[in-house]
C-alpha cells in the first residue's frame, strides 16, 4: 500500500491543511469570542447579516458559502438566542432573515475581543504576509468553483 500512497504528497493536500488550520483558527476565537458568548461562526454570521439584511436564507447561503441545511442549523441557534428572526417573504416559499437589536448588541460587545483576536493574528504574520494569505484564499476558492 505504501509503495501506492506517496504520503509525503498527501501532507501537502490543500484540503486537509485548510481545515486543519482552520480548526486551530476556530478553537482560536472561539476562545477570545467566549466572554461575549459568540462563537467565531455566530460573530461570521452576526457580522455578515449587519452588512446584508434583510436576506433570503438561500442569498446568505450563498454569501457564506454554506449549504442551506447548515445555515438553517446555525440560524436556529440565533434564533433561540433572540439575534435573528425570519419572516416569511412575499413568495410564500422564502424566508426572510433579519437582524434583531440583541443581534446587533450581541456583535457590538463581542467586537472589540474579535479586533483582539484578529489584530494577534495580523502582527504574527505581518500585515503584508497577510493580505497575500487572503489573495491567496480567494484565489484557491475562484479555482475550485
Amino acid at each position: 500500500m505504501q509503495d501506492e500512497v506517496d504520503t509525503n504528497q498527501a501532507r501537502r493536500c490543500a484540503c486537509a491543511n485548510i481545515r486543519r488550520t482552520d480548526r486551530v483558527l476556530t478553537q482560536f476565537y472561539d476562545q477570545i469570542l467566549a466572554p461575549s458568548g459568540l462563537h467565531a461562526t455566530q460573530f461570521a454570521m452576526l457580522a455578515t447579516l449587519t452588512e446584508v439584511a434583510p436576506v433570503t436564507i438561500n442569498r446568505l447561503a450563498r454569501i457564506l458559502v454554506i449549504d442551506r441545511t447548515t445555515l438553517t442549523r446555525n440560524l436556529d441557534l440565533l434564533i433561540k438566542q433572540c439575534f435573528v428572526r425570519t419572516e416569511v417573504g412575499d413568495d410564500r416559499r422564502v424566508r426572510k432573515v433579519f437582524m434583531t437589536q440583541q443581534g446587533q448588541q450581541a456583535l457590538r460587545q463581542a467586537w472589540p475581543l474579535w479586533q483582539t483576536a484578529q489584530a494577534r493574528i495580523e502582527q504574527a504574520l505581518g500585515w503584508e504576509r497577510f493580505d497575500t494569505l487572503l489573495m491567496e484564499l480567494s484565489a484557491m476558492m475562484a479555482a475550485v468553483q
